[in-house]
């Protein structure tokens, strides 16, 4: 048995799968949000933990034996976060997470460095790890010149699971510290923000192993003490490798809390001006490419909210016959947008309102406004070299077949929907706790599943969706600015 864990923004998910890679078992644990102050997201470390527990308690009691059995863990968790320990592991403040942009003003800094995109290969985004650690050391002086260790989200439960302070490439490429090429820490990238390699974790692939199950929570959780850890990835690589999207040329589109748009690479493939990003995969000597949008699903929620139906009822609200694009035009900026905009203070808009803009008038704009944002994502990864010709559909949003129907038609590409099972990140995970206990073969592993539908372009509305897209790029300008 293989064990995978994802530390998300919204909860904790353990999974279990066999060795055929067979789902055996899951469970969730909830997490929440801080905001303390506008464009501020925290959580705090201890949380993840008591989390990661809960999770793992309600696995031992629904499948004790196959918990038992367990080989290897992986771990997937969300990216960016600057988790901040003392000398003796303690967190030093609540973690400041992927979707804060409360250092803007410093990632702008770092960025006018020619180093640093030279370097990562990247922008560096207010989301990104460096600049929140200028912004502490500018806002939090005290704190910084305590900072013992810096750790992304899921390193810091490595460390509670085994003790160690290690780190992989897929995460590591999205703090703006990493040679993203050669992979590996760059010490002037460090030192250019107050640091060094010595309050870094080292560094492994995600398939090898990266410590061991400590014996004590082995115990607890009835299983052996040799269970060997994986290296992991952050999030969008371990969802990667649940689809099987790690040879080069694959794709998925993935509508969840935020929006991606990934390719896998055989190279590395920069190309900063685009605001796309260029990480590391999880797999030894692959990189991917990706356009990110902050808030997908994100944005349906929120409307959820505040009209007081659940995001459910929205969808099924529209029924599953795509519709042309009314007047209502919506922009999901609701925390900033990444690619292609790299702008941390724009904020989300209604455009085209009328008397006859009722509830689901709002749903389809909101579900056009995100789908439009992943043309624009397209959009950056053709200007960076990239031709997709197909993808395949993840996360919570995919399961709306309206959704979908909009997002191929914008896209003007099939969109290829897995057969049953769960093929996100706590499934890729597992699958890379499975590589790293048995030395398997990444690629014999990280296979795609079988598809069960395509949706293709809804060709006779793709001239309406077209002229709704265009009107949805005029619009980021007309407002940039005024927020």
């Amino acid at each position: 048995m293989y064990l995978g864990l994802d530390l998300g923004t919204s909860g904790v998910k353990a999974m279990l799968i066999d060795v055929d890679q067979k789902p055996v078992g899951s469970a969730t644990a909830a997490l929440t949000v801080s905001r303390p102050h506008t464009g501020w997201s925290e959580q705090d470390p201890r949380d993840w933990i008591a989390a990661t527990e809960e999770a793992i308690n309600a696995l031992k009691s629904s499948h004790a034996k196959a918990l038992a059995a367990v080989r290897g863990i992986g771990l997937s968790g969300q990216m960016h976060g600057a988790t901040l320990l003392d000398a003796e592991d303690r967190s030093l403040r609540p973690c400041i997470l992927w979707n804060d942009t409360r250092s803007h003003a410093q990632a702008a800094l770092l960025d006018a460095d020619p180093r640093f995109r030279r370097i990562t290969g990247n922008i560096v985004f207010p989301g990104f790890t460096a600049p929140k650690l200028v912004w502490v050391r500018d806002n939090e002086p005290e704190i910084f010149a305590r900072v013992a260790k810096v750790l992304l989200p899921k390193d810091f439960l490595r460390l509670w699971l085994t003790g160690e302070h290690l780190s992989e490439m897929s995460d590591a490429a999205g703090t703006s510290w990493l040679d993203v090429e050669k992979r590996v820490w760059s010490g002037d990238l460090l030192a250019a923000t107050g640091l060094d390699e010595n309050r870094m974790p080292a560094l492994v692939e995600g398939t090898q192993p990266a410590g061991s199950l400590r014996s004590e929570l082995a115990a607890r959780w009835g299983m052996a003490n040799n269970v060997v850890v994986a290296g992991g990835a952050g999030d969008n690589a371990a969802s990667a490798c649940g689809a099987g999207t790690v040879k080069p040329g694959q794709a998925f589109v993935s509508i969840g809390t935020s929006g991606v748009l990934f390719v896998a690479n055989g190279s590395y493939m920069p190309n900063p001006e685009s605001a796309v990003h260029t990480f590391c995969h999880a797999l030894p000597e692959t990189w991917h490419q990706m356009g990110v949008i902050l808030s997908a699903t994100d944005s349906l929620n929120w409307l959820s909210g505040v009209t007081g139906k659940s995001a459910g009822e929205l969808a099924a609200e529209l029924g599953d016959e795509l519709r042309a694009p009314g007047s209502v035009t919506f922009l999901p900026y609701l925390s900033g947008e990444r690619t292609p905009h790299n702008d941390a203070v724009i904020r989300g808009t209604f455009t085209g309102l009328a008397h006859q803009s009722d509830r689901s008038a709002l749903t389809q704009a909101v579900m056009e406004g995100v789908a439009f944002a992943f043309r624009d994502s397209l959009e950056a990864l053709k200007q960076a070299g990239t031709r997709l010709s197909r993808v395949t559909a993840i996360g919570g949003g995919a399961r709306s077949s309206y959704w979908l129907k909009a997002v191929a038609t914008a896209l003007r590409l099939p969109v290829d929907i897995p057969a049953d099972g769960d093929f996100g990140a706590a499934f890729g995970a597992a699958r890379l706790g499975l590589i790293a206990a048995e030395k398997a073969d990444p690629l014999a592993v990280c296979t795609p599943p079988s598809t069960a539908a395509t949706v293709e372009p809804e060709t006779a509305l793709t001239g309406a969706f077209e002229e709704a897209y265009q009107r949805y790029r005029a619009l980021y300008p007309a407002i940039r600015g005024t927020m």
